[in-house]
């Protein structure tokens, strides 16, 4: 029935083919996207540098704990000895200041406490969202009233103070990167429980889960078979566009000091210790707010283009709105063409008439000379 009904496709269209499935049409319309495929190029270089944290120190000799006193200069305060923060062969990217540690070593490790702190986290955000979402949608009356209250006052609570509460009084003997993680995802799901509600009331009248139902299945089998794979684009969408902000939540909290904690390193954290280096070692600063600032864009970019592929309406209005503006164009070059035809013919108009001028003129002449 899908194959009968799915469209043949022309080239450089976006219509369907027949047996193609959504995944394939999902990378067409990702692909048709050259931003969205420079930000996924980015978002994967940058989780191959975090997974390839270890090997990289190692081809550098390098390691993002040790102290080298001897590259600093205690006299200027512990200034790095040497240009460019004492870059060079053996430490890439120059040391700290004050510590000496290796602040190439310290940036790639970095990358796979922030980055794993915020998948981590969406991931129990969508899990917890789909799961309240979807009772709620299905449950009873009694059901859907509780879950929807507990769902307000979770989107409710100030997420910073909170994060900031709960993270100052669980002991520092509790893995940092661990806490960070399960605080902001058991706190932030109350947005995904929503669109997720929202759009399983929306599946819910549809025909196939109609028929789903009086063919005798179960709830949760018709939430997995029928109601998921709808659900799919919404949630990845904004699953896709919650990393870039959970990203920039735990290097607030650890800006602030409650998140991660030295020596272990982060973004967050080398920003905290890098605010009052930032004249006199400006590299320690920028360092780590580039690569926040790169990765944050590079999500926000790809979770974008994720949702323009996986939402075809948004594609069809695109074409659509290209295809009246192109029959606008064209119809305004039409008219044009005509007013040109018509103004034309007002030359031959004027033409003619200053033929006739020019007769009369001549037959003026004539009889002056009879």
């Amino acid at each position: 029935m899908s194959e009968a009904l799915a469209a043949t496709q022309a080239p450089g269209t976006d219509t369907a083919v027949p047996g193609a499935s959504g995944a394939r049409q999902f990378w067409r319309r990702l692909r048709s996207q050259r931003a969205a495929l420079v930000a996924a190029a980015v978002v994967a270089l940058l989780v191959l540098v975090a997974l390839a944290a270890p090997l990289l120190t190692a081809l550098e000799g390098q390691d993002p704990t040790t102290y080298h006193p001897s590259l600093i200069d205690s006299a200027r305060g512990g200034v790095p000895v040497g240009s460019f923060g004492g870059a060079g062969g053996g430490h890439w990217l120059g040391v700290e200041p004050q510590t000496g540690r290796d602040l190439f070593a310290r940036l790639v490790y970095g990358a796979r406490v922030s980055l794993g702190v915020a998948l981590a986290a969406t991931a129990i955000q969508v899990a917890l969202g789909v799961l309240i979402g979807v009772a709620s949608a299905l449950g009873s009356r009694l059901v859907d009233q509780l879950l929807s209250r507990l769902t307000d006052i979770i989107v409710a609570l100030p997420l910073m103070i909170m994060a900031l509460a709960l993270l100052a009084i669980v002991p520092t003997s509790f893995p940092r990167p661990v806490l960070v993680t399960f605080v902001i995802g058991l706190i932030a799901w109350g947005n995904i429980a929503k669109i997720t509600r929202a759009q399983t009331l929306t599946l819910k009248g549809l025909d196939h889960v109609a028929a789903a139902r009086l063919s005798g299945w179960g709830t949760w089998r018709i939430a997995r078979r029928e109601l998921l794979p709808g659900l799919a684009a919404p949630v990845i969408t904004y699953a896709a566009l919650l990393v870039p902000i959970n990203i920039s939540i735990e290097a607030a909290l650890s800006f602030l000091g409650v998140g991660v904690k030295p020596p272990t390193p982060s973004w967050g954290q080398m920003l905290t210790a890098a605010d009052v280096w930032y004249q006199a070692a400006p590299q320690y600063l920028l360092l780590p707010a580039g690569a926040l600032f790169v990765t944050v864009v590079a999500l926000t970019v790809l979770g974008d283009g994720v949702r323009t592929a996986l939402d075809p309406r948004a594609a069809s209005r695109l074409r659509v709105g290209t295809g009246a503006r192109g029959e606008g164009r064209a119809a305004a070059g039409t008219g044009g063409a005509d007013d040109g035809t018509a103004g034309t013919g007002g030359a031959d108009d004027g033409t003619a008439g200053t033929g006739d001028h020019a007769g009369a003129a001549a037959g003026s002449g004539k009889e002056g000379a009879a």
